[in-house]
């Protein structure tokens, strides 16, 4: 059971409780200990008020109510108990508590009146400190540690006393908030890893050669925790969504930017994504999906080996250039005549111009048109001059490995880690596969994948009834 302490003033305190509203989910049971006078309904009221955002009401103690009850904008009750005049367990019957702890996240005070602890409940033990103005808070259960690091990183920042929510991560360990003060806001990472070294690297180089990626404003690199420039909300997939109208203008500003990033000396910190590393990374298509979509692995399993050769038949003798990588529409943010704003690129590397491209003209979560794709593969060959033919072939290849490996990813997140989610863009990643391999210099692939199920309804469901549950 993790553990961790600290000694806190009251804006500490709430520090910490609007912390913990941010990352506490339905169904979350949280035991505020402590003696009479030590400070658990300051900590319950800021809890409650950063749950409800603009909706805040105020929050009485529920000493004589044992029980009042909330709802945040997102429709999740809060439930808030004091169970200190309590007689007997008993009368929890009457209040309901057991059933509510299924469903709404539970704040309870006094949870020595309980007959059972519940189990995978987060405790937060308050106690008087010497110092009439403190406290010392102890954090019990998962994530405890890694809170309280939080909460004093944040607490040596200017947004120490502001709004703290949570923003959808990507699909690695790292996490995401939103912090707001009179002045603004910024985005706070979490990455537990504490590998965020390229991400700053990374940062600096992309800031000092004029392009849109934040602003850094705090950072402890060893805790792995960043405070940066918010870039706002307007993801290029979002902004599509509701004005595709807009698709022309940005997908030129995209273009535009691939072609000035392409024009640069890769830097030295990036390591390279060569034939054989793209061949290795092939590989969890044959060890995923064949399996999971109910045939053999037969000649799939060759397909490692043939992407490396066609690599070095296609590709290899091409400059290499900077890639971000996962270059999509949701890694991109629109922000009107200033430049395009830049996120996920930690794990950029060097490798063949047509890598990016590939990414954000066969876009895993949404459907790119071939006529639209081809529209803009034209003009980049028109702005940088490449010899077309060639470049064809190799982004033919960088899009049949980007997307076979996708569709091992995703297999392995629905079969292997209980995410079924990403099935719904295998269709169109499998569509992208097949229009990769019509190019006659992938003619082995193309063998291959005829043999192969696609990924319909039948497929994805039997992978759903495969799916790891937790």
């Amino acid at each position: 059971m993790m553990t961790h302490s600290l000694i806190a003033d009251d804006a500490l305190t709430a520090l910490v409780a609007r912390l913990l509203a941010a990352v506490a989910r339905p169904g979350q049971t949280i035991l505020l200990d402590g003696p009479v006078g030590a400070g658990k309904t300051h900590f319950a009221r800021a809890f409650i008020r950063a749950r409800q955002g603009e909706m805040a009401e105020d929050v009485p103690s529920p000493t004589f109510t044992l029980v009042q009850t909330y709802d945040d904008p997102k429709g999740t009750e809060i439930w808030h108990a004091d169970l200190y005049r309590l007689t007997d367990p008993s009368e929890l019957d009457e209040l309901g508590l057991d059933e509510a702890q299924e469903n709404a996240i539970c704040l309870i005070e006094w949870p020595d009146r309980l007959e059972a602890l519940p189990e995978d409940a987060l405790t937060v033990s308050i106690r008087m400190h010497d110092d009439p103005e403190r406290r010392e808070i102890t954090l019990i259960g998962a994530g405890a540690s890694r809170l309280v690091q939080l909460a004093g990183f944040i607490a040596g920042t200017d947004w120490a006393g502001g709004g703290i929510a949570p923003l959808a991560g990507d699909a690695s360990a790292r996490r995401y908030f939103r912090l707001a003060n009179e002045t603004g806001r910024a985005v706070l990472m979490d990455d537990p890893a504490g590998d965020v070294d390229r991400f700053v690297a990374m940062t600096d180089w992309l800031r000092d050669q004029g392009f849109g990626a934040p602003a850094i404003f705090a950072r402890d690199m060893s805790a792995g925790f960043l405070l940066m420039e918010d870039l706002g909300d307007d993801l290029v997939a979002r902004v599509l969504e509701r004005s595709p109208d807009l698709a022309r203008p940005i997908y030129d500003r995209i273009t535009g930017f691939l072609v000035d990033l392409h024009r640069l000396p890769v830097p030295g910190f990036v390591l390279p994504l060569d034939g054989r590393r793209m061949a290795e990374q092939v590989r969890l298509f044959a060890e995923w999906y064949p399996q999971a979509a109910g045939v053999p692995v037969g000649a799939a399993a060759e397909i490692g080996a043939i992407i490396g050769r066609l690599h070095a038949e296609l590709a290899a003798e091409m400059r290499p250039v900077l890639s971000l990588r996962d270059f999509h529409a949701e890694n991109l943010i629109w922000r009107g005549d200033a430049p395009l704003g830049l996120l996920d690129y930690q794990d950029a590397v060097s490798c063949h111009p047509a890598y990016d491209l590939v990414s954000v003209l066969q876009d895993t979560r949404r459907a790119v048109s071939a006529e639209f794709e081809a529209e803009y593969i034209a003009r980049y060959l028109e702005a940088t001059g490449l010899d077309e033919d060639r470049f064809r072939a190799a982004y033919a290849l960088m899009g049949a490995q980007r997307n076979l490996r996708v569709i091992g990813i995703f297999t392995r997140l629905c079969i292997r880690d209980g995410k079924p989610r990403y099935l719904a863009f295998m269709p169109h990643v499998w569509d992208y596969i097949l229009r990769n391999v019509n190019h006659p210099a992938l003619a082995p692939l193309a063998a291959i994948m005829r043999e192969l199920p696609a990924p319909d309804e039948t497929v994805t469901e039997r992978m759903r009834q495969q799916c790891a549950r937790p």
